[in-house]
């Protein structure tokens, strides 16, 4: 049977109570360690389950690029245990090895494996059910949800990924040029700059999810945002994003480069889009464009790098009732 990973989870709501092992985290949760079937080393993770005899819907909760598994914002990390402490789910949330500044971590094999891994063992600590398991990230959290969704299609029920980075070899050079230093973590995961060798190409590639994604292509429900500004405010252009959609996206729904290239340059919705979709207000913020096919949705909000928690709970919670 399916097994299904809870993507992480966003409450909008304040943190129950301070955890004293955890600081800003429920007191609820407990940290686990989980042994990895790749290298046999012992990861942590983040772990809550409600009481219950009836199967219970799972959220995995991914952290950010530079954060690990404890990270915890008004937006994301404690509010995404809370949101499902109050609704009767099981949460968890994986270290997959940290930060990414080290080729363990920016979506290796054994990172991918260690949320694999922490699945399971969720799935024998308490009664998950199979076919309600979501995966939700922001910035590199969604890069990894990404990546899962395209390497292992089966396991997810959705995800939902806010700014994520779908292309390393593209980020290098974005974040090169404009200074930032994500381009040296990305260096030491890869063993280099794009271009160095074959064998960090590869790498490259292998850690991208657009690499992956075209095996996610209609066979789940797959939520990517992004906020207009992000690339000009943010570390991460929306072209990630658009290029994520247009994979998973039937041909004659994809955006077209044009769209696409004046969409990232003028963070603005050009006519050509704008005659096809009216703005509206959802969750105290202006979604400027929605587009779905096949299974995917994109969203163009009015804001940068950051994750609308209402709007990514909002969705997981329709996908969850929709296979009660």
């Amino acid at each position: 049977m399916k097994a299904l990973f809870v993507l992480l989870l966003v409450s909008w709501m304040a943190p129950l109570r301070a955890n004293g092992d955890l600081p800003g985290w429920p007191a609820a949760v407990t940290e686990i360690r989980v042994t990895s079937s790749k290298d046999a080393s012992a990861q942590p993770s983040l772990w809550y389950a409600p009481a219950s005899r009836e199967p219970v819907p799972l959220l995995i909760g991914l952290h950010t690029w530079s954060g690990d598994y404890k990270q915890t914002t008004d937006t994301y990390g404690a509010p995404y245990a809370d949101w499902c402490i109050r609704n009767g789910w099981a949460f968890l949330a994986p270290n997959f090895r940290g930060p990414n500044r080290r080729p363990e971590a920016t979506g290796s094999d054994l990172a991918v494996q260690d949320v694999i891994d922490a699945l399971g063992a969720a799935q024998s600590r308490a009664r998950i059910d199979p076919s309600r398991v979501f995966l939700v990230g922001t910035s590199g959290g969604g890069h990894l949800a990404l990546l899962l969704a395209g390497r292992h299609p089966e396991l997810w029920a959705g995800v939902s990924a806010w700014v994520p980075i779908t292309d390393l070899a593209a980020w290098h050079a974005d974040t090169k040029k404009k200074g930032l230093r994500y381009r040296l973590d990305i260096e030491a995961s890869c063993g280099g700059p794009p271009g160095t060798n074959a064998r960090v190409d590869r790498e490259y590639r292998h850690r991208s999810p657009l690499t992956h994604l075209a095996g996610a292509r209609g066979r789940l429900p797959i939520d990517i945002n992004a906020g207009i500004r992000d690339g000009h405010d943010g570390s991460v252009p929306i072209r990630h994003s658009i290029q994520a959609f247009n994979l998973l996206a039937k041909e004659e729904d994809r955006l077209s480069k044009a769209a696409t290239d004046y969409l990232v340059t003028e963070a603005t919705v050009p006519e050509s889009l704008a005659k096809h979709y009216a703005p509206r207000l959802e969750n105290a913020r202006r979604v400027l464009f929605r587009h779905e096919s096949n299974g995917a949705r994109l969203t163009l909000f009015e804001g940068g790098h950051e994750i609308i928690t209402k709007t990514a709970l909002e969705w997981i919670r329709q996908v969850a009732e929709e296979k009660r």
